[in-house]
């Protein structure tokens, strides 16, 4: 990759990586705080994931309800791996997040008692899940966020966090004033997930893994990458591709069954709560029947449902854009990558090994998911832990910072269509040592080129070599690709390493839990940058 110069420089006291619902709500918090926020966003105003969540916000209600009970859904779908008094700090700042983001002017549905509406969705043990726009909860958080009039550069992709003696310094971005570089003592990680990893997913193209491998570049440790979760009902289409609609769990929550093409339940027996068991529990039960039927879909039976479509306009629009009215017709549905519930390792207040980073929302493992995320606790996660670490950064407001250099970095990349084959076919819903071994190996052969990703520039105005600048487009994806190559090779190894079954890691060699294996597993990289567990 040619050297390029430095084309725009910026100051700021936290710089937040992500336009989503807990970069956002951080930026919001830090600015009422008085310190300057930058926030890069590779895509649009409402180009995240936040945007597509369907189902809603978890948070205690008021009567019926208490902090123990949603405490005890979330660490009894964590299968283990939750830290406990993580979860309960974050459960409790639940309604602080919820009012705040309510004084922002986010509307959420109503009951016929003008209070707002809740439902139930799987794993929880009662109708705690609040919603807006009746299946649009996402879309309302990030309209609410955006109104708030953030300073946001847009198509901007982070490429390196710079380091410096007492921690972060500051970030090298490119957007479309090519390199720049924002000098900053506290930079936050709220970049999503990592969809893109498999080549059927719910997230949205952005979801290239990106903060997990910034972290890992930096020195930060990830851990539990080898819970994703799959959401049991993706709208299925023959050979759809990318991102994909999700039904949402509350259409399970308000009366759905899910059946296969002999109109048999899919969960009867498998859990005491049937299609509302928690999202690993129906994964499986959804995979097992397809094997067991040779089919590539189940269905959703949605049709007693009465105002599906008021109650439900996003899924009805998505259904009938493929040629499916949810009122008369079954819904196809199968399981799609949807949720990392590791990451970044972190505190319940965004902080991270490494002075000066943070990582909130998906991009985080606080230790609020542990083995596999109760539904609805992504949103509540995001506003909690965004507006701790917007408050957090002011910790850093006494760092002096300035990046007088950056230093070229090498990264390895593999063709993207062939690692998402290489992953959909044998890190999915159900896993074995032989194909994580294959995928291992293929993944080896797959890096064909060991590519610069950030730039080998100086401050002194002068450019080593500044032709042949290549398209800002392409040099995100090169930056995209190689975060997911690191993330796979991490992933993999981890799942690996994983010899039971546990949450969302299923492994058919080994189906039970272990419960000397009841610990979570960092993961740093080595002196050549390549990924090892942290012994």
């Amino acid at each position: 990759m040619t050297p390029v110069s430095i084309d725009w420089e910026a100051e700021a006291d936290l710089v937040v990586i992500g336009g989503g619902v807990a970069g956002l709500t951080a930026a919001r918090t830090a600015s009422l705080r008085g310190l300057r926020v930058l926030t890069l966003s590779k895509g649009g105003a409402t180009d995240t994931s936040t945007q597509y969540a369907q189902g809603g916000i978890a948070v205690v209600a008021p009567h019926g309800d208490s902090v123990e009970s949603h405490v005890h859904d979330t660490v009894e779908a964590g299968a283990g791996l939750c830290d406990v008094e993580a979860v309960r700090s974050i459960v409790e700042g639940g309604q602080a997040a919820v009012a705040a983001l309510t004084d922002l002017g986010a509307v959420f549905d109503l009951g016929r008692d003008g209070q707002i509406s809740r439902t139930r969705e799987g794993g929880h043990s009662t109708r705690r899940i609040i919603h807006a726009g009746g299946d649009a909860t996402g879309a309302e958080v990030q309209r609410a966020l955006n109104a708030a009039g953030l300073p946001v550069l847009f198509g901007a992709a982070a490429c390196e966090i710079l380091p410096g003696p007492a921690g972060v310094q500051g970030v090298l971005a490119v957007s479309d004033k090519g390199f720049g570089v924002v000098h900053a003592p506290a930079v936050l990680l709220a970049t999503g997930g990592l969809g893109q990893l498999y080549a059927l997913s719910t997230n949205p193209p952005g979801a290239t893994a990106d903060g997990v491998a910034l972290a890992l570049w930096a020195g930060a440790a990830v851990a539990d990458l080898e819970f994703l979760q799959f959401h049991p009902t993706v709208l299925y289409t023959p050979g759809g591709l990318g991102r994909r609609p999700l039904i949402s769990e509350a259409v399970r929550g308000e009366g759905g069954i899910l059946v296969d093409s002999a109109g048999d339940s899919v969960t009867a027996g498998v859990h005491p709560r049937g299609d509302l068991a928690p999202r690993d529990v129906v994964s499986r039960a959804i995979a097992a029947r397809m094997r067991a039927l040779g089919t590539d879909h189940i269905y959703l039976d949605a049709r007693a449902i009465d105002g599906f479509a008021q109650r439900f306009p996003t899924i009805t629009a998505s259904c009938l854009a493929a040629g499916i009215d949810p009122g008369i017709d079954l819904i196809p549905v199968a399981p799609a990558a949807h949720y990392q519930c590791g990451g970044v390792v972190t505190d319940p207040y965004g902080r991270t090994a490494v002075a000066g980073l943070y990582a909130a929302g998906e991009v985080a493992r606080t230790g609020l998911h542990g083995a596999n995320r109760l539904a609805s606790n992504s949103l509540l996660e995001g506003l909690v832990v965004g507006e701790r670490v917007g408050a957090a950064a002011a910790e850093r407001l006494g760092e002096r910072v300035r990046v007088t250099d950056v230093r070229t970095r090498v990264a390895e990349r593999a063709d993207r269509n062939v690692l998402q084959q290489l992953m959909t076919e044998h890190a999915s819903v159900v896993r074995d040592r032989a194909g994580l071994d294959e995928a291992i190996k293929r993944m080896k052969d797959a890096v064909t080129q060991r590519e610069t990703v950030s730039a080998a520039v100086s401050f002194d105005g002068v450019a080593a070599d500044d032709t042949a600048e290549p398209v800002i487009a392409d040099r995100i994806a090169e930056i995209e690709d190689a975060a997911l190559t690191l993330t796979a090779q991490t992933l993999l190894l981890a799942a690996a390493a994983r010899t039971e079954s546990r949450g969302c890691h299923t492994r058919s060699d080994y189906p039970e839990s272990d419960d000397r294996l009841r610990r979570s597993r960092s993961v740093v990289l080595d002196e050549q940058g390549r990924p090892q567990l942290d012994r």
